[in-house]
């Protein structure tokens, strides 16, 4: 008879691995709402705005940021083709309709929160080769949620530029604790 129980620390990392999958897949779920937030703020026009000719438009950072999220997530730990052109990312000028480029997002982000919620645990240390960088599952997962956060911000900063005070803030602290820049030291009253 073998005895199917798993050790106390393999059932822990498990469940941290589990966390960690999770965790990444709220992340981009929270990025992508406040990219949803600038985008429904922008005309069909302003999506494409570039400050200078060598920067990007919102639009293209929604490009890539659907490139970098299939070639990361669902092709490097997903197993999925790789089939990103990275260079037509930022090429692109449009006119791509808003909701088409916020329909790209959704579904290159279904396909991701499938490959994470389909994970299995050792799928983080495997060793693979991504957009010609070695990584681990998990070095990959990192990579792409942080990349993701990090242009969303761009996107903000993008859509702050261009609206100016027409601009509307997605959360605005209301109470004393979310105002507050520094939390109160601690007492040291004996």
């Amino acid at each position: 008879m073998t005895d199917t129980k798993k050790s106390p620390q393999a059932s822990n990392a498990e469940a941290m691995g589990r966390a960690f999958f999770d965790e990444a897949g709220e992340q981009l779920a929270k990025s992508a709402d406040k990219i949803r937030h600038c985008v429904r703020q922008l005309s069909e026009q302003q999506v494409w705005w570039r400050p200078t000719e060598p920067q990007n438009s919102v639009a293209n950072l929604i490009l890539h940021l659907c490139g970098n999220v299939r070639q990361w997530i669902v092709s490097g730990v997903g197993g999925a083709s790789d089939v990103r052109n990275r260079p037509q990312e930022f090429a692109e000028r449009g006119p791509i309709p808003k909701q088409e480029l916020l329909a790209r997002l959704d579904d290159v982000l279904e396909q991701a929160e499938a490959v994470l919620r389909a994970a299995a645990t050792p799928t983080l240390l495997e060793r693979r080769r991504i957009q010609g960088f070695e990584s681990t599952g998990l070095a990959a997962i990192f990579h792409c949620v942080s990349h993701f956060q990090g242009h969303t911000q761009e996107i903000i900063c993008l859509t702050r530029m261009r609206l100016g005070d027409a601009y509307q803030f997605d959360w605005v602290p209301t109470t004393p604790e979310q105002q507050s820049a520094v939390s109160p030291a601690p007492s040291t009253a004996l």
